[in-house]
């Protein structure tokens, strides 16, 4: 929620009462959530701040570099990233794990030519590359279509004597996807038992996304039902990737259909999908059904993102349903969510024209309400301005 201040203050807390709770993760979020949103000046500055806060006197090592580069690495800072490798470089004692998290960064950034650079650099400096390292420099090429640079290096690693993983397969998978060569997927899932692997669901997910990529659903489908048949559960890609290739191949009525299989086995998928599904459900007028999936999300826990709230409101007042939009932000504001601007003004706007003045009222006290113990971010309503 960005409220450093607040979040220093438990810190400072928590090292006077239980120091040993500052752990790597703890240290990880900070670390993170200060690259994303401030300096690189003032990141190294919360950098030493944090190592005053360790338990024991404890000096910071390699693995408080690694988070130090990681949190730059994963908001795709590279410039920073490497300068804080030099920087540090000779004090901190790096290993290949180091190395790998500059080469993930550099993947990430989307640019093959610097994974390549930094690793002949890592080369040149002496570290010997492991399974992640080919992974990433795999996972590179196949993510830019590259798939037979993928392949080369897989041949490079079996000469190596550094045996392929599933995941190393899983990504070739993948990228045979990308590069809609299926029949080099389908022998790549075939080798799977020849290398005494055993199929996993992320394997399977390759293989479903390589067959909607190049349209043939229903061959994607059968795959769903090999995973059933091994006892495989589906996950939130393998859903996400058939809802895509289902909207493309027969719309709403196809999503529908595998829409009620995921709520009957209880399945709750993440953001996207939430958001996507939403969408589409509005879009096409499944009003009912929309407010049904709220209200399966939430009874299970889950209180939907701003987004999703914004698009199922938004289309409950537009087919006059304003009772069911009011009792649903209820729903979410007692839960302890913040509802966006955007809905509030929705629902203002139909509220005022019904003049039903006692609504915007609860509305109204119950967003101060959660104000006073959860602060609203930006974009999030901090009252009815009807009232104000």
């Amino acid at each position: 929620m960005r409220h450093f201040n607040k979040a220093w203050e438990l810190i400072e807390e928590t090292h006077k009462t239980h120091p040993s709770l500052i752990s790597l993760k703890s240290m990880s979020i900070m670390i993170s959530r200060i690259a994303k949103f401030h300096s690189f000046d003032e990141t190294l500055e919360a950098f030493e701040k944090l190592e005053d806060k360790l338990s024991d006197n404890k000096q910071f090592g390699t693995d408080e570099f690694n988070l130090l580069l990681q949190a730059f690495c994963t908001q795709r800072q590279m410039k920073e990233a490497k300068s804080v490798f030099n920087k540090f470089y000779n004090q901190f004692s790096p290993t290949t794990k180091t190395m790998n998290i500059l080469l993930l960064g550099f993947k990430e950034s989307g640019d093959v030519t610097s994974v390549e650079l930094f690793y002949h650099e890592m080369i040149r400096r002496g570290f010997k590359p492991d399974i992640v390292t080919y992974n990433i420099r795999i996972d590179s090429y196949c993510k830019r279509g590259h798939l037979l640079n993928g392949l080369k290096l897989l041949e490079e690693m079996e000469q190596a004597n550094c045996l392929p993983t599933l995941r190393t397969i899983t990504t070739l998978i993948h990228g045979a996807g990308i590069a809609q060569n299926v029949t080099k997927a389908q022998e790549l899932f075939d080798d799977i038992p020849k290398r005494n692997l055993v199929p996993d669901s992320a394997v399977y997910n390759a293989l479903i996304n390589a067959f909607i990529r190049s349209g043939n659903v229903n061959s994607a489908a059968r795959l769903m039902e090999e995973m059933e048949a091994n006892n495989l559960l589906h996950d939130n890609v393998t859903f996400h990737t058939m809802f895509l290739g289902l909207m493309k191949s027969s719309g709403i009525e196809g999503v529908l259909q595998l829409f009620h299989k995921m709520i009957s086995k209880n399945f709750v998928p993440k953001t996207p999908t939430v958001v996507m599904l939403m969408k589409l459900l509005c879009k096409n007028s499944k009003v009912d059904e929309a407010l049904s999936f709220c209200n399966y999300l939430i009874e299970r826990g889950y209180c939907p993102h701003n987004h999703a709230m914004d698009i199922l409101l938004s289309s409950l007042c537009k087919h006059g349903r304003v009772e069911d939009a009011f009792e649903c932000s209820v729903q979410i504001l007692e839960k302890g969510r913040h509802l966006s601007n955007i809905s509030v003004r929705v629902l203002e706007r139909c509220l005022m024209k019904m003049g039903d003045n006692d609504k915007l009222t609860r509305v109204d006290q119950l967003i101060k309400k959660l104000q006073t113990s959860l602060p609203a971010s930006k974009g999030h309503a901090i009252g009815v301005s009807s009232l104000n």
